[in-house]
């Protein structure tokens, strides 16, 4: 089911702990000991120190043996079977059955491997039967989700993060412009999407920015680390503008409320000007002291649905 692709590039992790192991397919180390032992599920070299070792060919197994196993197929049966066994049980459950693992798995081996080419015959074989929206929000966030936590494990990289956002971003960018191609005239609403100084997690907001356009909707994306001073021009050229944020790190808890009262002194002066605001770094915000036309969301889609 998961083909990798034998490239020899250099920075490729080839080697993996069994705690790399736990954190990449979700089986404890101790599950993965007792099935090596039981059933010599898994032969992993070991070092003088008899620590384990396995390589990429070990983790793509175990990624199989943990999707069959959340099937309820038993340890012992799957144990019976050989890799291309495995590949096609798996193979025949994804195409039958409406989930997203399996996807997810290979989006990881990608990531993994650097592999472009897996991960665009992941997506490519999602999209046969998904639309991007449900792409995006039942594979892409939980994978992403998944890949903040590898990172703060020390499991993958900056690099393997960043070459999967980048694939994700690639995406974002060619389908919202496939749809602005199409537009004639904007219907009159205007939203300015961006995110505040030195703010750089922009997946968020560059989803939120398809959408919007996929509704007809006039948008301007300014895209990371935009100052206040750098919004206030945008006043000259419009008259209804609804400013949209996504708060993930910036501004900084201390800080956010001297922001949100720069936001109104400098942009919040006419009556048709609104601030709409998500991301984890709102529930820093004094709530009482907003006023009428700013508004905090708890999700994209909440934010959508008011637009």
């Amino acid at each position: 089911m998961f083909n990798v692709f034998n490239k020899k590039v250099n920075n490729i992790k080839s080697t993996f702990s069994i705690k790399d192991l736990e954190n990449l397919t979700g089986i404890k180390a101790h599950t993965i000991r007792i099935w090596e032992k039981r059933y010599n599920l898994l032969q992993p070299d070991r070092s003088d120190t008899n620590i384990r070792n396995y390589d990429l060919s070990s983790l793509q197994k175990l990624l199989n043996v943990s999707y069959l196993n959340n099937f309820g197929y038993k340890i012992s049966k799957i144990s019976l079977l050989d890799n291309s066994e495995i590949k096609i049980l798996v193979s025949e459950i994804a195409a039958k059955e409406s989930t997203h693992s399996h996807a997810i798995n290979a989006f990881k081996l990608s990531m993994l491997n650097f592999d472009q080419r897996l991960f665009y015959n992941t997506y490519n074989g999602l999209e046969k039967t998904k639309t991007f929206k449900e792409i995006f929000e039942d594979v892409f966030i939980p994978l992403l989700q998944e890949i903040g936590l590898l990172w703060q494990t020390d499991t993958i990289t900056t690099a393997h993060e960043h070459f999967l956002i980048s694939l994700i971003r690639q995406k974002i960018l060619v389908l919202t412009e496939q749809i602005q191609s199409t537009f004639s005239e904007p219907n009159g609403k205007t939203y300015v999407l961006f995110l505040p100084d030195n703010e750089v997690h922009e997946l968020g907001i560059m989803y939120l920015n398809y959408l919007i356009v996929s509704k007809g909707f006039h948008s301007i994306f300014l895209g990371q680390s935009v100052p206040i001073d750098g919004l206030v021009d945008l006043l000259e050229y419009y008259d209804k503008i609804t400013f949209i944020s996504y708060f993930t790190v910036k501004p900084e808890k201390e800080m956010i409320n001297d922001y949100m009262n720069e936001f109104k002194s400098k942009i919040l002066k006419k009556e048709f000007i609104n601030f709409k605001i998500l991301g984890r770094m709102t529930e820093y915000i004094d709530n009482e002291s907003l006023s009428n036309n700013i508004k905090i969301y708890k999700s994209i889609n909440n934010v959508i649905s008011d637009i």
